[in-house]
């Protein structure tokens, strides 16, 4: 679906999705750890998205969406690196839908087996991620199907902003506010989502998209206002490992988002430690960018009161 052809996510259906999603995904737990604050210079609350059956925050919007679309025997045709296709594999099965999901040969082979052990039909196809969404687009057109690109339908976006809608309520309880919120930029749902609810409820907080530095398509285009591809998306993060930007998403970011920061791998890796070290959990490195824009940026963030989401567990190796 071309973004002209769709509005953009709204407070208003953030708020309806947070009434609807299915409550195995939602209410996640904010947490906070003073050794942790203590390192970054900074107040940290960060939402975890790793304890739920499929280890990410994609059931929230995979869920929205399927409830929003009208019955079908038809296969659910997307790619995925991943936690993307488990969602989508999770609704299927709870809507009775098959899917059909599209990975790259070198896709983490964990994140395969849990797509397939709930369901999905993987077929493995491209040598990433976006050669892999090419052939699961032209598979999906060949046949008269529907393909759903994360990043680039509304209600994927919404149900990843309940996670804001979540945040500032209980934030408002204990009577805070938020100076920044640091999320993982990949193919941009989970940004815009959240700067969607935050830029409404809000405004003064400022919403920042990190990118590894290796895959800076969704960077390079919002900066220059156009989409932009790249000609490789190398990095272990596979989560963002996007080489060609989703115009909607894009449209979405002009309204939502901040700014974009870039992160090397060498930060993403100390962010999993710190995870780990301060937090107890084990975050994969697309889960952890967030964070690792926080560590790379602490001395423009110091002292503020900021948030990020820690928002998938998924990992290839403790290591």
């Amino acid at each position: 679906m071309h973004a002209m052809t769709q509005a953009l996510p709204s407070a208003h259906s953030i708020a309806a999705a947070a009434t609807r999603i299915d409550r195995i995904f939602t209410q996640s737990p904010l947490v906070e750890q003073r050794a942790a604050n203590d390192t970054l210079g900074l107040r940290l609350l960060a939402k975890v998205e790793t304890l739920n059956p499929i280890r990410s925050f994609k059931g929230r919007g995979t869920d929205w969406w399927l409830m929003n679309q009208p019955p079908s025997p038809d296969p659910i045709v997307s790619a995925s690196a991943g936690n993307f296709g488990q969602g989508l594999a999770y609704a299927g099965a709870k809507h009775g839908r098959p899917v059909i999901i599209y990975a790259a040969t070198s896709a983490n082979p964990g994140k395969i087996e849990a797509m397939r052990r709930l369901g999905a039909e993987v077929r493995l196809e491209g040598a990433d991620f976006d050669a892999a969404k090419g052939a699961g687009r032209a598979f999906a057109e060949t046949h008269g199907y529907a393909f759903v690109e994360d990043g680039a339908l509304k209600e994927i976006a919404e149900g990843a902003g309940t996670i804001a809608l979540e945040l500032t309520e209980e934030l408002t309880t204990r009577g805070l506010s938020l100076d920044a919120i640091v999320v993982p930029l990949g193919n941009g749902a989970l940004l815009t989502g959240i700067g969607s609810w935050i830029k409404s409820e809000a405004p003064n907080c400022r919403v920042i998209g990190v990118v590894a530095a290796s895959a800076p398509a969704m960077k390079t285009s919002f900066e220059t206002g156009t989409p932009v591809s790249t000609a490789t998306a190398i990095t272990a993060a596979d989560g963002v490992a996007v080489r060609e930007c989703v115009p909607y998403a894009l449209d979405s970011m002009k309204t939502t988002v901040d700014e974009v920061w870039q992160v090397d791998e060498e930060t993403i890796t100390a962010a999993r430690r710190l995870c780990l070290q301060h937090y107890g959990l084990v975050v994969e490195e697309a889960g952890a960018a967030g964070l690792a824009g926080i560590l790379a940026r602490k001395s423009d963030l110091a002292g503020l009161t900021v948030a990020t989401i820690f928002c998938g567990g998924n990992v290839r190796s403790l290591d």
